[in-house]
């Protein structure tokens, strides 16, 4: 479905993609029907764009339909088309930097959980700006707890699948403020640390090596998390992808969670113990700056050049 521009605002307020039409936030709604609503019935992704330029939109995409494939949920839109809904909701929006949502719900049906009773899928795309964290955690590091809380196993719902069921991870939120933490790193069931509430973990061990979960374990295989791996590779880093337990967190040297939205944030504390010298470390710092630069000039572009000038999405930009 191409993209229709229609319900143009004059650059006043959050523009909202829902369906192949652009329509203000506070007319932005769905269906009570819609069983992304009524049972989580979908998927998402989220991603952010840095200086003009969506970053590794592709495969964010790439996710967003296996995660598709997986639940049998037609999306209505070839994978070039919602690049370009994507790309144009940031533009009427006039952003440069941003955090995308893409949504797709299996579609408005009945009370039932019969999917089949869903005639269309529904697609929504909101592109704002988003704070994870305040700037004193990426400056200072933050405290964090495991919890109670286990990861779903992946024979009842595979945790690759970017799902809108979220219920679980909300749950590690809740249970890391009531103790007092910030983030909630969560175990499997046979007791391997796995990753925060919405996040990937990576920690450094005593030979200087990074070590993250491996997908098996349980776990969302972060854009981001790949994204460092690489880059720390490149840096001639060693890094394991193999599990390790809280015993591990513990001794480790440093500690950091990577998500879209979170990028790369240090970990000084877990359960009271403190990480290394109780400060985000030496590797830490220095991913978390080359990740800043590749993000900052890597992507897709959302505004395209016309005879040497940038034009957004119903002006030049000046």
């Amino acid at each position: 479905m191409p993209v229709r521009r229609i319900d143009q605002t004059g650059g006043m307020g959050i523009q909202i993609y829902i369906d192949g039409r652009f329509v203000p936030k506070e007319q932005a709604t769905v269906s009570v029907y819609d069983h992304g609503f009524l049972y989580g019935d979908g998927i998402f992704e989220g991603l952010r764009a840095y200086n003009g330029r969506i970053f590794k939109l592709r495969e964010h995409l790439e996710r967003l339909y296996e995660s598709a494939h997986h639940v049998m949920l037609d999306i209505p839109l070839s994978m070039e088309e919602i690049k370009e809904a994507a790309l144009e909701t940031v533009r009427r929006n006039n952003l440069r930097d941003a955090y995308i949502r893409i949504i797709v719900s299996r579609g408005a049906g009945d009370l039932g959980l019969d999917p089949k009773k869903c005639s269309r899928a529904s697609i929504i795309i909101i592109a704002d700006k988003i704070t994870l964290f305040p700037q004193e955690f990426y400056e200072q590091g933050l405290k964090a707890i495991t919890v109670a809380t286990r990861q779903r196993i992946s024979d009842t719902l595979e945790p690759r699948i970017k799902s809108l069921n979220y219920l679980n991870n909300i749950l590690v939120k809740i249970e890391a403020a009531n103790a007092g933490a910030v983030e909630g790193i969560m175990l499997n069931n046979q007791g391997y640390v796995v990753e925060s509430s919405g996040a990937n973990i990576f920690i450094v061990d005593k030979s200087g090596s990074l070590i993250t979960p491996p997908a098996y374990l349980g776990i969302l295989e972060g854009v981001t998390r790949n994204a460092v791996i690489e880059i720390a590779r490149d840096s001639g880093f060693t890094v394991l992808e193999k599990p390790f337990t809280r015993h591990d967190l513990y001794i480790a040297r440093e500690c950091f969670l990577t998500g879209t939205a979170a990028e790369l944030v240090p970990v000084i504390s877990i359960d009271s113990r403190i990480i290394g010298e109780g400060v985000p470390g030496p590797v830490t710092r220095r991913l978390m700056r080359d990740y800043s630069e590749y993000a900052q000039s890597n992507g897709t572009e959302i505004y395209p050049q016309v005879s040497g000038k940038q034009v957004s999405g119903k002006k030049e930009a000046r």
